[in-house]
């Protein structure tokens, strides 16, 4: 790679230099500090002052496990030297770490697929707007998608090589990653998923067995290690073992309506019904017309639906009883659709988090396609739309070109996986599939390179 930018030296200085103004553009005009990043921001700062990991409340400060340690320990790096809630200073550090993310792009695509595709896998990169966008969110996004792809860039590395630092690397990625997110658990189990198939079906016999069996056994170990002091801790403050996040991340002993969101997740499969009626509850009113009619198996039901959404409605607040009726709704409609809630759902879900326009952290009308909102946000909607789908169709072609290369198959798995688990999910926000997007990338500039050397593994 450093040969490579030295012969190409003003592509990528007109590619960093683009890169960084697109990034600069968010950065002053589409910032976000939201809920999320408040949280993340204050089990920073009773780390930083008090040096209790904890959240925040009318009775004090109460230790919690709602968030990983992560973002946090990033948070409380960057205010140590620039001040205590000095987010500017976190979205200008977190340009430069995608940057990062840019060049490991282009590692990857240089690894399998030679010098005319890293250049287009940076070019792609730099000039993502989704990868742009979240930079200017104090949010994990950016560190996760960095250590996504420092984990996959290290995995070519090894298997192209067989260097044990480069599996040293890869579990030592996937160790941060899981920090950062619980979901990030999801990448060294495909990793040591791909390298127990290599175990068991060697391609060059005992001696590569011996080396997978090793790296496996490196990156296993790598990646929970993080998690040790985390889950001692838990243990020791909560008496309870939680090696992650909570799925809802809630807090001990705090009510989850788990009816309500199974009868969310039989109906369930655009973001936009997670910000008009998922992330309503509690507190908010739900409008029932806003319902697709996807929500309702006839007349009936729909008047039985109309009622209980009153009910919450007449106190924002959902009840254990009231959440049991939802469940209850939800049982009947599974039985009488299981295919539906169980497959074409979910399938309905995972698509909408990869091709719907990523407006999600922008002005633009989340009912983008009524056309109802200013012209200029509905113009970004639309490009936006247009511009993911580009990635995803030729993501799409590249894979073809590149999937008899070695390492391809590890890229595809680790796609199809996670968008399965994706697909498990109540509320499809279009960011979980932006950890895919370094694969992503790496596919589509097989497609506009049209190029494939022919790499072996050792």
């Amino acid at each position: 790679m450093r040969d490579l930018v030295r012969k190409n030296a003003w592509f990528f200085i007109a590619a960093v230099t683009a890169a960084l103004v697109l990034r600069i553009v968010f950065i002053l005009y589409f910032s976000s500090v939201v809920n999320d990043s408040f949280i993340y921001g204050d089990i920073a700062k009773n780390w930083l002052r008090h040096g209790l990991y904890g959240v925040t409340t009318p009775e004090g400060i109460t230790p919690t496990y709602i968030r990983l340690p992560g973002y946090p320990i990033f948070l409380a790096l960057v205010w140590t030297v620039f001040g205590l809630e000095h987010y500017r200073a976190v979205l200008i550090l977190q340009v430069f770490i995608d940057l990062g993310t840019c060049l490991l792009c282009a590692s990857m695509a240089f690894r399998l697929l030679g010098e005319r595709a890293a250049k287009a896998a940076f070019l792609l990169a730099a000039l993502c707007p989704f990868f742009a966008n979240y930079t200017a969110a104090a949010l994990t996004e950016t560190l996760e998608i960095f250590f996504t792809a420092l984990a996959l860039d290290a995995v070519l590395r090894a298997l192209s090589s067989g260097a044990v630092s480069s599996w040293i690397v890869c579990g030592a990625a996937c160790g941060v990653a899981i920090s950062l997110r619980p979901d990030g658990a999801i990448l060294p189990f495909v990793i040591v998923l791909y390298v127990g198939w290599r175990i068991i079906f060697p391609k060059y016999g005992n001696t590569t067995r011996e080396k997978f069996l090793r790296a496996a056994i490196v990156v296993g170990v790598l990646a929970i290690l993080p998690l040790i002091p985390w889950t001692l801790r838990n243990w020791r403050v909560f008496h309870r073992f939680q090696p992650l996040a909570p799925r809802y991340a809630n807090e001990e002993g705090e009510f989850v309506p788990m009816g309500f969101n199974h009868w969310t997740k039989t109906w369930i499969a655009d973001y936009v019904s997670v910000e008009e009626v998922y992330w309503a509850v509690p507190g908010t009113e739900i409008d029932v017309d806003k319902l697709p009619s996807r929500a309702f198996d006839g007349p009936q039901q729909r008047e039985v639906t109309a009622a209980l959404i009153s009910d919450y409605n007449s106190f924002l607040h959902m009840t254990p009883a009231l959440d049991n009726r939802f469940d209850f709704l939800a049982q009947e409609r599974t039985r009488e659709h299981p295919l539906r809630t169980h497959v074409e759902l979910p399938i309905l879900r995972i698509l909408d988090m990869w091709l719907r326009p990523r407006t999600e952290m922008l002005p633009s009308d989340t009912r983008w396609w009524e056309f109802d909102d200013e012209p200029k946000w509905s113009a970004l909607a639309v490009g936006l739309g247009v511009i993911g789908l580009f990635y995803f169709v030729s993501g799409l072609a590249g894979w073809l070109i590149a999937r008899p290369l070695a390492g391809s198959g590890l890229l595809l798995l680790f796609v199809l996986l996670r968008s399965a688990f994706l697909g498990t999910l109540e509320n499809p926000e279009p960011r979980y599939t932006l950890e895919m997007y370094p694969v992503l990338i790496i596919f589509a500039a097989a497609a506009l390179a049209w190029r494939r050397p022919q790499i072996e593994e050792v």
